[in-house]
């Protein structure tokens, strides 16, 4: 599917164009596809090869998400994809996010059937998730206007790395979002990553600012961001620049994809994490993989 021209500009010298769908801005040349490996210039136009191909469907506890303040006790339609803007070393999904044949495992749907099945299961929501859901961005955009019109809620679980574009875009038709902060150090985001730290705090104000629902997700992985200090910025910032009423989730990291020298979080410093996240005022704090 040809993309829409406000996602991307065209070089006017060369066939070389600027994807501006995610916070990368792949510059991308004839033939070839940028990070996320979804998007392809095609004679000098972007297109959408994962358009209506998704990796996953199932009805889900919301809790699982995670979202524990929003629609508590009820189901949501969880949808994933194939690919990634990220390259995260400890991806606990890189099956379908980095290792995968889209060709072989997608499955074709429409955004039609997606919202049926969603009212078919007793879904009060459908769950843009288990892959990062910006990089398909018009599929996503077109089920969740038919979803809402169905009276049914719209949740996008991300790392927050939105272009300035897509944010603005993405705010349109989403109702909660849990991001994955992954690190308060850019060093952190940069090398284990491949992203920018600032770009994800930026988002996290936005959302905050227009009213969305937003809960945060840290996976605490040993060695990399569990320092007190680190986990007491990352408390901080919520605080300080959000507001104390966001929920904040604490999650257990085990050794996964090419981060196989860790060992599993030790629950104590989740224990930790929670305690210092309460005395700073943190009125939702939750601790999962434990």
């Amino acid at each position: 599917m040809l993309v829409s021209r406000d996602f991307y500009k065209k070089s006017s010298k060369t066939q070389k164009i600027r994807c501006e769908i995610c916070a990368n801005y792949c510059k991308i040349t004839d033939g070839n596809v940028g990070v996320c490996r979804q998007h392809k210039n095609i004679n000098g136009e972007l297109f959408d090869e994962s358009y209506g191909i998704v990796s996953s469907l199932s009805p889900d506890p919301i809790e699982k998400k995670p979202f524990n303040q929003f629609l508590p006790g009820t189901f949501t339609y969880s949808i994933g994809g194939f690919g990634c803007n990220m390259t995260c070393l400890h991806c606990q999904n890189y099956m379908i996010s980095h290792e995968y044949d889209k060709n072989s495992r997608g499955i074709k749907i429409t955004p039609e059937e997606i919202v049926e099945n969603a009212l078919k299961y007793n879904c009060d929501s459908i769950a843009w998730t288990y892959n990062e859901p910006t990089i398909h961005l018009p599929f996503n955009k077109k089920t969740s206007i038919l979803a809402r019109m169905k009276n049914l809620k719209v949740v996008y679980v991300s790392n927050g790395y939105f272009s300035d574009k897509s944010i603005e875009e993405v705010l349109t038709f989403v109702d909660a979002f849990n991001i994955d902060l992954k690190s308060m150090s850019n060093d952190f985001y940069k090398k284990v990553c491949g992203a920018e730290l600032d770009v994800v705090l930026d988002n996290l104000r936005r959302i905050y600012m227009e009213g969305k629902h937003l809960e945060i997700t840290n996976l605490i992985i040993n060695g990399h961001n569990d320092s007190v200090e680190e986990i007491t910025q990352l408390c901080d910032f919520v605080v300080d620049e959000l507001g104390p009423e966001v929920p904040l989730h604490f999650s257990r990291a085990f050794p996964y994809y090419k981060m196989n020298d860790i060992s599993p979080t030790n629950p104590e410093i989740l224990f930790k994490a929670r305690e210092i996240a309460q005395k700073k005022g943190i009125k939702s704090v939750y601790l999962g993989n434990i």
